[in-house]
């Protein structure tokens, strides 16, 4: 599903009123129709209407005009001067007073904090997609006046101090229970942290012919099922059609990240997984295997693989369709050396994880040499140590390293981001804290691998994993509960998340 900004929503609306000659006060009078549905699904109760002076302040007054007509009790504030009304706002000011309404200045109401927490439902209607300063003086005020309320709170497009086009708070943000959206969703309705203030998302058509809707070119995207596909399977096909792929993790001490990764790809529908680890911990590991087939790799005497492991990895590489780095390897000055030449001799794609990421930190600039596809799968932590910015949100953040080093990036968290260097990015909407444990890294970044072998696209294969990782997780925290997920449970729920796609 599309994500549109805020000057993009401004373009469409302008269209909508100059070329196709929709009235702008019926698109307002539709917005309206989406509050009020929206008040029909909450408490019942008197209704609070906290108005701007754009024209989301007018959503608000339409909305107002339709309480009366239904004899609903209702205030209406404004927390920004009036006298600075959008012409479109004006007028339906005008039409509200016409049926008996009033108005009054949040500021020069004595009750009006007691009136919002008092009221069963709020309509956020202070600033929508016009944010773009630090929240300050009475509507901020305003907001926590809302925040401390127990009423339902329903923002109309986005809830103000939230930046329509990063999920920025800026200064501070109504913490909404719906939120009734325009035409399109919005980039910071599904971002960190603005979506956590959003509640329920509507999206409500105000009267914009499809057409124009699908015109709108946006490069962001939030992913679905719908947007989703799996590798078709021939009923011919044998075990060697759905990618040799080689998993190169562990070290002393860390002997379950390399199995969980390797168990992952497999329930992801690998059909062979070589699993190197260095050679003190291969009888370990190889005793947890049962379908991975786990090799010896040399390695260093504090049994890190190095550069040792070089004829190992290049003659892998002309084996496999995919190789995975990082789980678990841990840090040495040879490992460094020895993911360098992985991203500019391979000519299958890399996954880079964990403490692979780790070794090019110091310098990323060798992503850029890479032949093949690279998808580097980071959480906060390690995206920072590569240099990433979300100084602007991870978004921007995800794309602008995607961008400079010509990679795939899988930045982890909640609403994982997936950015591609051509400026297209993809946000998730699966997962949860239930996931918040050691080793769901692994299993994600064993999944990618498996999708990439299978011969997906790279930027499908990251979306795609990142999509069913996070639905693993939700039907886990469904059986389980959000404390007691296991990486473990993860890999055992990869077949029915799996099976909601087929």
């Amino acid at each position: 599903m599309k994500l549109a900004d805020s000057a993009q929503m401004k373009a469409l609306d302008a269209h909508a009123i100059q070329d196709l000659g929709i009235p702008s006060t019926l698109l307002m009078q539709h917005a309206a129709d989406g509050l009020l549905a929206a008040v029909d699904r909450a408490p019942s109760g008197p209704v609070v209407i906290l108005c701007g002076s754009g024209n989301n302040g007018g959503d608000g007054l339409c909305a107002a005009a339709g309480l009366l007509l239904r004899a609903r009790p209702v205030r209406v504030f404004f927390v920004t001067d009036p006298a600075r009304l959008t012409p479109d706002a004006r007028e339906m000011l005008r039409r509200l007073e016409e049926l008996g309404g009033t108005t009054e200045l949040y500021t020069d109401a004595p009750d009006a904090g007691r009136c919002v927490s008092s009221a069963a439902v709020v309509i956020d209607a202070m600033l929508g997609t016009g944010l773009n300063a630090p929240l300050r003086g009475s509507v901020r005020t305003a907001v926590q006046a809302v925040n401390a309320s127990s009423a339902y709170v329903i923002a109309a497009d986005m809830p103000t101090g939230v930046s329509a086009d990063t999920g920025e708070i800026l200064g501070d943000a109504v913490r909404a229970d719906e939120t009734v959206t325009f035409s399109l969703p919005k980039i910071g309705q599904f971002t960190e942290p603005g979506c956590t203030c959003c509640g329920r998302i509507t999206v409500w058509d105000i009267g914009i012919p499809p057409e124009a809707l699908e015109a709108v070119s946006c490069p962001v995207a939030s992913v679905d099922r719908n947007d989703l596909t799996l590798p078709t399977r021939d009923p011919l096909a044998h075990k060697g059609s759905f990618g040799r792929d080689l998993i190169l993790a562990g070290s002393i001490g860390y002997t379950g990240a390399p199995v969980m990764a390797a168990e992952a790809a497999l329930r992801t529908g690998a059909g062979l997984v070589y699993l190197g680890v260095p050679d003190p911990i291969y009888s370990i590991v190889a005793i947890k295997c049962t379908e991975v087939m786990p090799q010896p790799v040399p390695c260093d005497d504090d049994g890190i693989i190095g550069w040792k492991a070089k004829d190992y990895l290049r003659g892998m590489l002309r084996t496999c369709q995919c190789v995975l780095a990082g789980p678990g390897l841990g840090r040495g000055y040879e490992l460094t050396s020895l993911i360098e030449l992985l991203i500019r001799e391979s000519e299958i794609p890399v996954v880079l994880d964990a403490d692979a990421l780790n070794a090019i930190a110091s310098d990323p600039s060798v992503l850029k040499e890479a032949k093949a596809p690279v998808i580097i799968t980071p959480h906060p932590g390690e995206f920072a140590r590569l240099g990433g910015s979300a100084e602007h949100g991870r978004l921007a953040g995800a794309l602008a390293f995607a961008r400079e080093y010509g990679c795939i990036v899988v930045l982890k968290g909640h609403r994982t981001v997936t950015a591609l260097p051509d400026g297209r990015a993809f946000l998730n909407t699966t997962g949860g804290p239930a996931m918040a444990k050691a080793g769901s890294g692994d299993v994600l970044a064993g999944m990618i691998a498996a999708l990439l072998g299978q011969g997906l696209d790279p930027w499908r294969a990251a979306v795609t994993a990142v999509w069913l990782h996070g639905r693993a997780g939700d039907l886990c925290a469904e059986a389980l509960g959000e404390y007691s997920v296991t990486a473990s449970d993860l890999i055992s729920a990869i077949p029915p998340a799996m099976k909601t796609l087929l």
